[in-house]
């Protein structure tokens, strides 16, 4: 049976209104902090009110399932601004998984992205770089393969700082910027020119995946391929 939702999150960020509505509102701005994905059409939202207000409705699927997401963006005095965001809608009969990803691993983590982003990146470009691991990376047992992969012997600390040394890539040398407990299967680390994301998503059914943001120029394609590689190459049974 299926079920609504409604997610309400609220961040302050070093940044005016018209970047947080750049960050939101079009495609290299998400690609700093969220995913590479089309901007939102204006002609298709609710409310488009830059840069102060967007929400927009996803087209409802056979199930009757869809997706609502608002922003709205506060300036305050000294150039700081509040992102409130609201994500509701109905998620369909196989709705645990999917509301699970949104809660406990879901915008909490993004939106902490963002306020990284514009702490330390601000007005750089970035490009996105994703892969995901074999079937085989969907079980909880394949976290401490990643870890060793990476050259760790037990998940760091928030603050810690660290040399991750995936074969064949060049070392990651950074600052642990977000832990989850009570799990701990995600990592992520802020370096001088990226912010680095892996994903441990055995609880939800998904296998293990990067999601990297990068603020120098690099070759997409290849930087995916290269990560996809070492991601299978940890789990040489179905790799």
């Amino acid at each position: 049976m299926g079920r609504k939702f409604e997610l309400r999150k609220e961040v302050e960020l070093a940044a005016t209104s018209q970047q947080v509505w750049d960050a939101i509102a079009t495609g290299p701005g998400m690609e700093a902090w969220f995913m590479a994905q089309p901007a939102p059409d204006a002609g298709a939202c609710e409310v488009w009110q830059p840069p102060a207000h967007l929400s927009i409705t996803t087209p409802a699927g056979p199930d009757g399932s869809f997706h609502a997401f608002e922003y709205l963006i506060e300036a305050r005095d000294g150039g700081s601004t509040v992102l409130r965001f609201v994500h509701s809608g109905f998620l369909g009969d196989d709705w645990g998984a999917e509301y699970e990803g949104m809660t406990s691993r879901g915008w909490d983590m993004y939106l902490h992205t963002l306020a990284e982003y514009f702490r330390h990146f601000a007005g750089r470009p970035a490009v996105y770089l994703t892969a995901e691991g074999p079937e085989v990376s969907a079980k909880p047992e394949a976290w401490p393969v990643l870890l060793r992969g990476l050259g760790l012997d037990r998940a760091p600390a928030l603050g810690e700082r660290v040399r991750l040394t995936p074969a064949g890539l060049p070392p990651i040398e950074g600052v642990v910027d977000w832990v989850e407990e009570p799990d701990g299967d995600f990592l992520a680390v802020r370096t001088e020119d990226g912010l680095y994301r892996f994903h441990g998503r055995a609880a939800l059914g998904m296998t293990i995946a990067v999601g990297h943001h990068v603020y120098t120029p690099v070759d997409r394609a290849a930087a995916d391929e290269a990560w996809a590689r070492w991601l299978h190459g940890l789990y040489p049974a179905q790799g």
